[in-house]
């Protein structure tokens, strides 16, 4: 068997061990200094770190195993959702047999919470929370890696260079996944490498090919695959993206520039971003089980866009987004929530007008992609 310790998430014999790291590691607490305390952080920094360290000392007191920390974020992730949501709604939860892993394949808008989101959700179901894959690129900090491996994610390694280092990390990635299946542990990974910043859900055919190549001896074609991975298409949607004027403005300048160079910090921003910003309403939804032959992985990732696509909400926001870039169409079977649009709005005005279509795109393009794919 192959030797994951380089990608895998924390054991609970390591819990304690990593939080005592945590608690003293310069990078994160200067972060959470700056974060909870800037003017301090400003103006008596080491004060400001002193105190960062005694509030996670605190606030991670007990915590002696995975349970402990899944618990611990579940009450956390509680507080979330009710202050930065109007309601989180999920369908094809009743659906999932107890006890039965599944690889969770979803639509990636946000960075942790799509994936955090559904977990919160199995949660509170009595279903076993999924192990999350994380691109390497997230975790430049090793306080960033010890926090997501502590709530049971494992790293992709997105980061080697040279063709065998790269066939070695994606093969490694497959195995992996297929040892969690097989050890009664659900998995969640993203359809595509980053999020759909332009609003166009896609799923890349070679992470399909990926997922393969553990099962490529022993399955015939992507039919035989499908019945051993138990695939969910998961479809996430947001009204609001806490992130979107962000979004636009990567896509502006690298428009404009032919490339977009991210700044240090800019993930994790995007990362606090996304948890704490206002969302209005979200919705999950979990279709069945995926079955069938395929003729390929473009095949396979073709009738996979379209149920994850046609299973998305389509609420006010979007509508009206997708209507200011000229597209007609219906209102949206959701009635507008009055401080969601106001919201919307002000995102809006915050926009500077070059970056404006795109982040109208970010919203309007599920419209658009919903038509193209047939599925409106």
């Amino acid at each position: 068997m192959q030797n994951f310790d380089a990608i895998r998430p924390y054991r609970d014999d390591e819990v304690p061990g990593v939080i005592e790291r945590l608690a003293n590691d310069p990078a994160l607490l200067r972060a959470a200094a700056a974060f909870f305390a800037p003017r301090l952080a400003r103006w008596l920094p080491g004060l400001a770190r002193f105190a960062a360290r005694r509030v996670i000392q605190r606030r991670t007191a007990g915590l002696d195993s995975v349970h402990d920390v899944q618990l611990w974020l579940a009450d956390h992730m509680a507080r979330v959702v009710r202050d930065t949501t109007v309601e989180l709604t999920i369908d094809g939860l009743d659906a999932l047999e107890p006890g039965v892993p599944y690889l969770f394949l979803s639509n990636h808008r946000d960075i942790v919470m799509d994936s955090a989101l559904l977990n919160f959700r199995l949660h509170q179901a009595g279903h076993r929370t999924a192990r999350v894959a994380v691109g390497d690129n997230l975790l430049t900090e090793r306080y960033a890696a010890d926090l997501m491996r502590l709530n049971k994610s494992f790293v992709i390694e997105r980061s080697v260079t040279g063709t065998r280092a790269v066939y070695q990390a994606i093969s490694r990635t497959s195995a992996y996944i297929r040892h969690s299946l097989e050890e009664g542990e659900s998995v969640w990974i993203a359809q595509r490498e980053g999020r759909a910043k332009d609003g166009y859900d896609r799923t890349e055919p070679a992470l399909l090919k990926m997922l393969s190549l553990a099962y490529r001896k022993e399955v015939d074609g992507f039919g035989g695959l499908l019945e051993r991975l138990r695939l969910v298409p998961v479809s996430v949607s947001y009204e609001l993206d806490p992130c979107d004027l962000r979004k636009a403005h990567e896509l502006f300048v690298a428009k404009r520039d032919g490339r977009y160079v991210k700044q240090p910090g800019e993930d994790l921003a995007s990362i606090v971003d996304g948890i704490i910003g206002f969302k209005g309403r979200v919705h999950l939804h979990l279709a069945p089980p995926l079955a069938g032959d395929f003729a390929d992985a473009d095949d396979l990732a073709g009738t996979l866009d379209r149920i994850i696509v046609g299973n998305m909400r389509v609420y006010p926001t979007q509508v009206a987004a997708a209507r200011r870039l000229g597209e007609d169409c219906d209102d949206s079977a959701w009635p507008a929530v009055p401080r969601v649009m106001r919201a919307f709005e002000s995102r809006l005005r915050a926009c500077p007008e070059a970056e404006t279509p795109y982040l109208l795109g970010g919203y309007g393009n599920v419209v658009r992609h919903r038509r193209e794919l047939g599925v409106a």
